[in-house]
Formats: C-alpha cells, structure tokens, sequence
C-alpha cells in the first residue's frame, strides 16, 4: 500500500511540471509569432536604430525582418568602410555585403560615402564599387582618406573612369567632396553637364591636376553652388567674378587652403581688391576661411590691400609683420588661430585687431609671446563679443600691472564670464 501510495504521489507531482512545461512553450512559440508579426514599420524604426551588422543577424530572425532588412530607406544612406586587415584595426564592409549592396540596392543609395586607409588596395577597392553603381540617384558623395591619401595613388585614369560612371548616372548631385583626389578638368565638365542644376557643395582642396580653367568651368555653370573649398593655385580673380554674377546664388562658404612644401619655391599670386569686393557686394554674408601653411618668407602677397577674410588659420610661424597688415586689412575677420609666432610680444598687433576687426569673436595663440598688460587691453576692448578665447598660459608675460595670479580675474571682469589660460600637458 505505502508503494502504491508513493507512485500515485509521484505521478500527481509530474503532472504539473509536465503542463508547466507545455504552457511555457506554447508562451515561448506565440511570443516568437508575436516578433514576427510586429508591424513593417515597428521592424523598419528598429532597424533604423541598429548598426550595419546588428541589423544585417536581426535579418535572420524571419522572413519578414529580412524582407524589412532590404527596405530602400535603410539604404539611402551607406557608407563603405574599405581597410586592409594587415595594416588597419579598423572595420572593413564584407565583400559579400558590398556585393549584395551592388546588385540590389544601388538604385536606393542617395548619400554615400567612401572611407579607406592608406593602401592603395582600399582605395583601387572604392574605385571599383563607383564603377559599378550605373543605376544609382546619389545626392551626396564624399572621398575620404582616414590616413594618407591612398586615392592620389590610384592610376588617374581608373579613378576618373570609375568616378564619371557616377556622375553621368546621378544626374542629382549636390554635395560632393572629392579632397586629396587625382580628378581633373575632363572629369568636372562630366559632372557639370549633367549636375549642373542640383550641385550646391563641392570640396576639392589638394587636387593637383585640377586647373583654374577647370574651377571655373563649374562656377560658371553651377548657379546653385554654396559652399566651394579648393587651394590658393585654383582662386583667381575670374572665378570670383563668376560667383558675383547675378545669375549666381549668394555663396555662403568659400574655404581656400594656401600651402606650400618647399620654401621659396612656390609662387602666389595676388587677387585683385576688386575682385573680393564684388563677391561680397554679391553675397554680403558669406563665410572666407584661409588655411596657411607657409614659410615667413611666402607671406609677402597676402594681406596688402583689404582682403575680406573671415577666418584665419596659421599653422606654420607668421610674422609680426603679417599679424599688422591683418590688423590693417582684415576688418571682416570673425576668427584667427595663431599657432607659432616667435620671441616679440604681439600686443600692438593684437591691439590693432581689436580696432579694426569689430567682429572678432574667437581667438586662439599658441606658441606666441604677449604681455599679461597687453592682453588685458585686447580682452578690455573686444568685451563679451568674444566668445571664444584659447590662450596657452605659456604665451602671456607677467610684467609690472599683472601677474598670472592676477590674470584670469581681470580677463575674467571683462568678457563677463570665468576664464582661465590653457595648460599644456605634461604626460
């Protein structure tokens, strides 16, 4: 009886375990039916949250997640990551995405990017993907080099082959940055024939084999242009005209890189005041930035007549003489960065700035030399409109009114707000 007893016992325990087990998997398999029945636009919002590779295993869960995962808005945006294994840790894009890419979505990519490293492998890689997208609609396309420029190291022709498929097929670009690129004049009358209505950005600094005849061509025909970034050798006074011409649309961000190698061997011309005039008469707003990476003995064109610069980067040693003459003729300037000067205090430079450019409202000195004095009265005139102040304390001198005690108080009075000198690191 006690035996008969035990099993019975036994068999009535087993029996809720049993239908426990059951519920939990009739609740496992509906709460999977209920993923897979989530609304195509729940799935799609998800999906735009996740990155590339979560989203492309997210497409294994069903047939309806992948059906979601080739979706054409999930691919309007895309952007190639094409690096070596043995000479980068960063990500590459698998070959067998950017092939599925290729074949199914090359119509749906609107805004495409191309990051590669410094082998000419990765860049000869991106070369062969613009070849391929003959059916594409893209809107924005940018060259980018994470290192060295790998793409200057493409054969001219395969390059300028793979990058006119894209722009005869386009027909819609409007933002392009081509930066560090062997593209040439040929390849930009392709692009202006057949995008000369939508093209709004174009950023081609370092692009050796464009000529000013080239630029120009665009400007001339691209009324729509904004936004134009290339180097000194391209600017001239033709081109600024062509972008006052009242056809043109009011440019808002003209950047010019002025560099040189090799001292005293590059010749800079000189733009004509007039030009400059007529490009602000015609687009009173717009932004001129100038990048500078001369010798002290390069400078001698610049700045001789009134330049309506906005922006001033130095990234190389500039004379006290040349921080006068932008005192003197500068009067737009909003923002100047000083990376190097030399032992003589620039407070009469800095001083002069402060009169005459009333829209001066960043600053930044590096290894430069000012008298705590001087600096206070730059600071003093400027007041709050300067917005941004980046100064290494090594650059200001203690003198007889202040010290670097004192310093950040009274700067501080002035602008209307704390304010402290930048410290080098020590590590």
């Amino acid at each position: 009886m006690k035996r008969g007893r035990t099993g019975l016992k036994s068999s009535c325990q087993a029996f809720p375990s049993q239908e426990r087990a059951k519920r939990q998997k009739r609740g496992a398999s509906s709460f999977a039916e209920d993923w897979g029945n989530l609304p195509h636009h729940v799935v799609l919002q998800i999906f735009q949250h996740l990155s590339l590779v979560d989203r492309a295993r997210a497409s294994s869960v069903c047939r309806r997640w992948n059906d979601v995962f080739h979706t054409p808005d999930l691919w309007r945006k895309f952007e190639f990551e094409l690096n070596q294994p043995a000479t980068s840790y960063l990500r590459s894009t698998h070959p067998d995405l950017i092939q599925q890419i290729i074949k199914k979505h090359a119509q749906h990519l609107q805004y495409v990017s191309f990051k590669v490293d410094s082998c000419i492998e990765s860049a000869e890689a991106a070369c062969d993907i613009l070849s391929q997208l003959v059916n594409c609609t893209i809107k924005t396309l940018g060259l980018i080099s994470t290192a060295r420029p790998s793409f200057m190291d493409v054969s001219q022709a395969h390059f300028v082959s793979a990058l006119t498929v894209v722009f005869v097929n386009s027909k819609s670009l409007s933002s392009i940055k081509i930066d560090d690129t062997p593209v040439d004049d040929p390849s930009l009358k392709v692009l202006v024939a057949n995008n000369s209505d939508t093209l709004k950005l174009l950023k081609m600094s370092s692009c050796p084999h464009v000529s000013p005849a080239g630029i120009l061509c665009v400007a001339d025909q691209c009324h729509g242009l904004r936004e134009l970034a290339l180097n000194y050798h391209l600017l001239s006074d033709e081109l600024l005209l062509a972008l006052s011409s009242e056809k043109h649309v009011h440019l808002e961000h003209l950047r010019i890189d002025v560099a040189s190698e090799n001292p005293g061997q590059t010749h800079f011309h000189t733009i004509k005041r007039s030009s400059w005039e007529a490009l602000v008469r015609h687009s009173p707003k717009v932004n001129i930035v100038m990048y500078f990476f001369l010798y002290e003995e390069e400078f001698e064109p610049f700045f001789r007549e009134e330049t309506p610069v906005t922006h001033l980067y130095f990234g190389r040693a500039v004379s006290k003489e040349m921080l006068g003459r932008i005192g003197l003729n500068c009067p737009r300037l909003v923002e100047l960065v000083v990376c190097a000067n030399g032992l003589e205090p620039l407070d009469e430079e800095l001083i002069r700035i402060a009169e005459r450019c009333k829209s001066l409202t960043a600053i930044g000195l590096g290894e430069c030399e000012v008298t705590c004095s001087g600096f206070v009265e730059f600071v003093k005139m400027c007041g709050g409109r300067l917005t941004q102040l980046s100064i290494m304390e090594e650059v200001l001198i203690p003198d007889s009114s202040y010290n670097m005690e004192q310093i950040h108080s009274e700067v501080s009075k002035h602008l209307g707000r704390m304010w402290f000198p930048d410290m080098m690191p020590t590590w």
